[in-house]
């Protein structure tokens, strides 16, 4: 028998393809336990009750009414076989028909080992109260509500092959094509009283310690609990990512994070993650087991994608990159852009290609190959980072270069090493009079100065009109400033820009070329990593001409990797 392929999984943050409907108490358990039942919105009584999955804890024997599965069953009645018996008025069950009113029935014994089976939800508060909503009360504090999100993506895996039907009308739509390892890279879902070894469901030796809310998980409901990843957080994935793929046992990856957020997370492992075999981003606009949930599709479609291998060379390495796989659409992680919360919002940014192939209307396809560095080819992965660079700080009113370590001994990305990178949006009308704008803009300037103190390897983003990147002359000059003193500044267009930003003779800022804003601010953060900061002007008002040549020397090596990856 053929050995199935093997994918890795990664957990990413505030993760809605993670996420589930609150778990409410059904109206079995209210009708029970005498609570108020749940009704429609005019007070009559709702029609089903809710089902969510659960776990049998012992077998059960179920009736099953025969011609139910469908209206028209009964229209071909003379297909079928005989059933297995009758269920009479009383609900006993018969081998033979004792009345005319008796029901014919299958009969079948359901056991845990089954899976998990879709049951009312019998849970209640400890005080006795039904569950309405992730807490105990609508904005209860975070002892007394419930995580929506799961820790990692086994459970997702599980009831996607349980409960969802391929075209065929059967289930095991992952099992069948791969087995999965499963990372919390960055998970949505953590564990606050932490997890001994034996009930872990990832990849991991150990207990899993006690975990806290924005430190270790990140959710965004209940809303007023929401915690975003940070620049720690960014480099734990990396590094996460690097050790699974680098172990050479995967034939590709997925990473599931929040919809707005998949875009920058997949570029930034597109662009620092030395490895030959794909990784296929997805997101869901509704939460998982919600009415028209497109995850659990995505998720289908990116395993389909991985196994077909239309995305290897005749040495079976990736050609495309990295990628985001939305709506059946293959999308390259350097274009992709969420443009609306909807199945079907996202869009190609920069006017040059961005959606590669399909996936889900036959077998998967590939239509155009980027050129674009990605992975094993980009100049910035994390195997082609320098153990340290030159960063820059101000020590007594002067310029000082300064060693930063990038790696440790491991090859570990070091939190330290990550670069602070600004966005600056450039519009028109901002000045309030012909005066201000001979100046430079003053909050670049005190960002550089913060800069300056705390973090020697930084940079900025200026979104200017729309191709070229211009910008009021108050900005343009705080820029300058900024890169006579050390830090790259990239130019990019305004929003998703169908044009190329050009870069200038001499200019000594870098031209981003159509990336997004966004997307260039990862890019920067990974160039300063390999490159360093500029060598900084002496005095930045009055630069010598030694010192431009110098700073636009390095700005080539900036523009070579702009203009590749």
């Amino acid at each position: 028998m053929a050995q199935k392929p093997k994918i890795a999984v990664f957990s990413g943050a505030t993760a809605t393809i993670q996420n589930s409907p609150p778990l409410a108490t059904s109206n079995k358990a209210r009708e029970k336990y005498g609570l108020k039942p749940l009704t429609n919105p005019d007070g009559t009584p709702v029609r089903f009750d809710h089902l969510r999955a659960q776990r049998l804890a012992a077998p059960v024997t179920a009736y099953v009414q025969q011609f139910s599965a469908h209206p028209l069953e009964r229209d071909a009645a003379e297909l079928y076989g005989p059933p297995d018996g009758y269920v009479d008025a009383q609900g006993a069950f018969h081998k033979e028909q004792k009345g005319p009113k008796d029901t014919p029935v299958y009969e079948v014994t359901l056991r845990p080992e089954d899976g998990v089976y879709l049951l009312p939800y019998m849970a209640r508060q400890a005080n006795g109260q039904p569950w309405d909503d992730d807490g105990a009360y609508r904005g209860a504090p975070a002892e007394l509500s419930r995580t929506p999100y799961y820790p990692d993506g086994s459970r997702i895996f599980e009831e996607i092959d349980r409960f969802q039907i391929g075209e065929n009308g059967t289930s095991n739509l992952l099992s069948s094509q791969a087995d999965f390892d499963f990372y919390r890279a960055a998970p949505a879902g953590g564990y606050s009283k932490g997890l001994p070894a034996s009930e872990r469901t990832d990849v991991g030796d150990g207990d899993i310690p006690p975990e806290k809310l924005g430190e270790d998980f990140f959710v965004y409901r209940p809303s007023h609990l929401q915690s975003a990843p940070f620049t720690a957080t960014l480099a734990r994935l990396t590094n996460t990512v690097q050790k699974a793929l680098g172990a050479g046992k995967y034939q590709g990856a997925i990473w599931l994070e929040g919809s707005p957020y998949v875009e920058e997370t997949v570029y930034w492992l597109n662009l620092l993650i030395d490895t030959a075999v794909p990784i296929a981003g997805n997101a869901s606009q509704r939460p998982h087991g919600a009415a028209a949930n497109d995850g659990d599709r995505n998720i289908v479609d990116s395993v389909e994608y991985i196994i077909s291998r239309v995305w290897a060379d005749e040495s079976g390495k990736d050609v495309i990159g990295g990628v985001v796989i939305q709506d059946q659409q293959v999308f390259t992680s350097r274009e992709v852009q969420k443009g609306d919360a909807r199945p079907g919002g996202y869009v190609a940014t920069g006017g040059h290609g961005g959606i590669v192939g399909t996936v889900g209307h036959g077998p998967a396809r590939i239509t155009f190959k980027p050129v674009r560095r990605h992975t094993y080819k980009s100049a910035v992965n994390l195997s082609r980072l320098p153990d340290s660079v030159r960063g820059v700080k101000r020590v007594n009113g002067s310029f000082q270069r300064v060693t930063v370590p990038v790696k440790d001994a491991q090859g570990d990305l070091l939190v330290t090493a990550i670069p602070r990178v600004t966005i600056e949006k450039s519009g028109r009308y901002i000045d309030e009079s012909p005066k201000a704008d001979t100046v430079a803009d003053a909050g670049v300037m005190a960002r550089i100065e913060k800069n300056l103190q705390d973090s020697p390897l930084a940079g900025f983003v200026a979104e200017g009109n729309a191709p070229y990147g211009g910008m009021t002359n108050a900005l343009g000059a705080a820029l300058k400033i900024a890169a006579l003193s050390g830090m790259p500044v990239v130019k990019v267009g305004r929003g998703n820009a169908e044009g190329f930003t050009p870069a200038r003779p001499g200019d000594i800022m870098i031209a981003g070329n159509n990336l997004t804003a966004t997307k260039a601010r990862l890019l920067l953060m990974a160039c300063i990593m390999r490159l360093g900061s500029l060598p900084p002007a002496k005095d930045p008002a009055q630069p010598t001409k030694a010192e431009l040549e110098a700073i636009r020397a390095k700005i080539a090596e900036y523009q070579e990797i702009f203009d590749t990856h």
